[in-house]
């Protein structure tokens, strides 16, 4: 049997993955969680083989909780499940060591057949996304920029980043300028819908 660790914040789309996969005799789903920060724990308690993680959830998103799962449960192989086919997702699952990536508007067959894929120790990935994710290449934001856009999706002041970041406020401009160039954007506030639109946040 494949032990499956499903984590999704949407109650409707957690119970219907678990339902289609629960219907397959060689499947089993023994944990499911809503939140990122729940999924080290249940995939202890558990150990799942195969992990699917949707990318946007509260606690922490589903690429640092696929980076903690891989260093705390090394044998449990993720995949990385989103509605939101971005390019800079799927490198960015990659860093984190995931084994696949797919969308959620992929078919059922399709989502099983990535689980026993990855389950036998394949790489599964979206092929539009993947040939998006050439095409765009890697994010250009360093680390540090890409901390200093997050922050600032929720807006305020440079001193109120920097309070937030502990930097100072010339470090943040810095960051802030050098973002803003990279994506090609006029505003902070374009800088941050571009990189959000590319997956690179």
């Amino acid at each position: 049997m494949i032990r499956v660790l499903l984590a999704d914040d949407q109650a409707l789309v957690r119970g219907a993955f678990a339902a289609m996969l629960g219907l397959e005799p060689d499947i089993d789903v023994v944990a499911e969680v809503s939140a990122g920060d729940e999924v080290v724990a249940a995939a202890q308690r558990t150990k799942p083989d195969v992990a699917l993680l949707d990318v946007q959830m509260p606690g922490k998103d589903g690429l640092t909780a696929a980076a903690e799962l891989r260093r705390a449960v090394p044998g449990c192989r993720v995949i990385v499940c989103t509605t939101f086919g971005r390019p800079g997702y799927l490198a960015r699952a990659m860093e984190a060591g995931a084994a696949g990536f797919v969308v959620k508007d992929a078919t059922p067959e399709q989502l099983v057949d990535a689980v026993r894929r990855v389950h036998a120790g394949l790489r599964v990935v979206d092929p539009v996304l993947a040939a998006e994710s050439l095409a765009t290449g890697h994010s250009p934001l360093t680390d540090r920029e890409r901390d200093v856009l997050a922050v600032a999706r929720d807006g305020g002041t440079v001193a109120d980043l920097a309070k937030v970041l502990h930097l100072s406020e010339g470090t943040v401009r810095n960051h802030l300028s050098a973002a803003i160039g990279k994506t090609g954007a006029r505003t902070r506030a374009e800088a941050v819908k571009h990189a959000e639109d590319s997956g690179w946040l």
